[in-house]
């Protein structure tokens, strides 16, 4: 492992891998969320009803939650460096789909196409944990989320001015055409400058592909009832699009959906038997255990943090507008100190991981998440606008300081399995918005914040079962040597 200092304004080695691996992440999510800030302009062109709009956010998300799963055996199986290089030039065609459609149905399979570009962060967690050591981890983790996030802002920002300067009808189409070029642009810039591990180590890679390997009979169990929530979210998002929801599907076709997501799941169970089946058989080495405990918290806490970041920023705006009576595009400016808070809270949660230990940072942050949504849940039009925004800006530092600090743990619990745990995370994330927005449909604003208030708690009762990160990894080079790395913070190795 490379010993260079950490130093934001060095561009070599280490930190030209990490700022590198945040644009990258940075150009994925201006790519996902390109048509939020332009979605009345897309509306009118292409004649599209209230509903059919809101069906193409579902369908902007709904691929994310299994692709979030794929990429991260695909990262661990073949490496970041391509990876995320084919996945930025591959997904430039769908949005080009989308910026060329005629209907609602090409803009809608363009959407869905493009939620797997929202996979694109997993990719990053691994390439930074080959990096950077484990007492710079979080840190550098939470620059690469934090600043990369911020995606999603920036194309709130730049695009609408983008597409006025194009200027007629069709501005939004070469402002979201734009965001492809750029994205495919940057798929050679990232293959061509960066490699998955610094010269004279080792790419530590799965056994085998296609389920994520656990190291006991219990873990075989336990992995088997996490992955029931991600189906569920995806029969979630196909009760949205019935005729329950939006209509976009018939009944017929939602029950095929829910059939046909039983027997995948079914079919996902026969991969985690064939990867695992050797642990009824005979225990696994205690070196080479892992604890798939620390897997499920993690999946919890991304699950009310993210989640809620992903569900708030989606409604905020609207509850603003609402609340105080503000215009569309002073609520819009008034929202976005929730997102902006990205640049700062996240690194910051890393920070403290590194500094203070992993499970206090999170015990904390969690704690602090859990009144910053009862404190949201208390607002109202007698608040002062500026206290009401504060509150917003509080909340959303612990929020995304847990994301930080959560991802922080990701690449300590199994080295060659980081890609695979940072993508079950991450679709947990994916799984709370999906929940989430759902329970907003039924509630007033106050119950959807105290609701996620109350997930948070459950997430504080979970973390009370981690481990902190310490001691080493064990994982096996090719030539049959061990190689035993280090997952002490600064705050452990004191």
């Amino acid at each position: 492992m490379t010993v260079e200092k950490f130093n934001l304004f060095n561009f070599s080695g280490k930190m030209k891998v990490l700022h590198l691996s945040w644009i990258a992440f940075f150009i994925t999510f201006v790519v996902w969320f390109n048509h939020a800030p332009m979605l009345q302009a897309i509306a009118a062109s292409l004649g599209l009803s209230a509903a059919e709009v809101k069906t193409l956010l579902i369908l902007n998300v709904a691929l994310t939650i299994p692709a979030r799963v794929i990429i991260g055996m695909l990262t661990d199986r073949f490496g970041p460096r391509i990876v995320y290089s084919l996945l930025l030039a591959l997904c430039s065609v769908p949005c080009f789909m989308f910026a060329l459609a005629d209907d609602f149905t090409q803009a809608a399979i363009a959407r869905f196409l493009l939620g797997f570009i929202g996979a694109g962060f997993v990719i990053g967690i691994r390439m930074v944990s080959e990096w950077f050591p484990a007492n710079e981890l979080g840190t550098a983790e939470g620059i690469y989320g934090g600043w990369g996030n911020f995606g999603s802002a920036a194309a709130a920002f730049t695009l609408p001015v983008i597409a006025l300067l194009f200027g007629g009808d069709d501005g939004w189409r070469y402002a979201i055409a734009l965001t492809g070029v750029l994205s495919l642009l940057f798929s050679v810039v990232y293959y061509r400058n960066v490699s998955d591990t610094p010269k004279g180590s080792t790419y530590f890679k799965p056994k085998h592909v296609g389920a994520l390997e656990v190291t006991s009979k219990g873990d075989f169990f336990f992995l088997l009832v996490m992955k029931v929530p991600m189906y569920a979210a995806l029969a979630l998002l196909a009760w949205k699009l019935s005729p329950a929801g939006v209509s976009m599907l018939t009944d017929t076709m939602a029950v095929g959906i829910y059939i046909g997501l039983v027997l995948l799941y079914l079919y996902d169970v026969s991969h985690v038997w064939n990867v695992n089946k050797t642990v009824f058989k005979e225990p696994v080495a205690e070196i080479h255990r892992y604890k798939f405990r620390q897997v499920a918290v993690l999946n919890i806490l991304y699950f009310a943090t993210f989640g809620s970041e992903l569900a708030v920023i989606s409604m905020l705006p609207l509850f603003f507008a609402e609340t105080f009576e503000l215009t569309p595009v002073m609520a819009g400016m008034v929202a976005s100190a929730y997102a902006f808070m990205n640049l700062m809270s996240r690194p910051g949660g890393g920070w403290l991981s590194d500094k203070f230990g992993r499970k206090p940072t999170l015990l904390i942050l969690t704690l602090g998440l859990s009144i910053g949504y009862c404190a949201m849940a208390m607002v109202d039009s007698s608040w002062p606008l500026w206290l009401a925004v504060v509150a917003a800006m509080a909340c959303s530092f612990f929020v995304q300081s847990g994301e930080g600090a959560v991802f922080a743990v990701v690449p300590l619990i199994k080295r060659r399995l980081t890609g695979q745990i940072a993508g079950m995370t991450g679709a947990y994330g994916n799984v709370g918005a999906v929940t989430y927005l759902t329970v907003l449909s039924f509630v007033d604003y106050s119950t959807f914040f105290m609701v996620i208030a109350a997930t948070a708690v459950v997430g504080f009762i979970a973390l009370l079962a981690m481990e902190e990160p310490a001691g080493h990894i064990a994982e096996v080079r090719d030539d049959g040597t061990v190689e035993m790395i280090d997952v002490n913070s600064a705050a452990t190795a004191r």
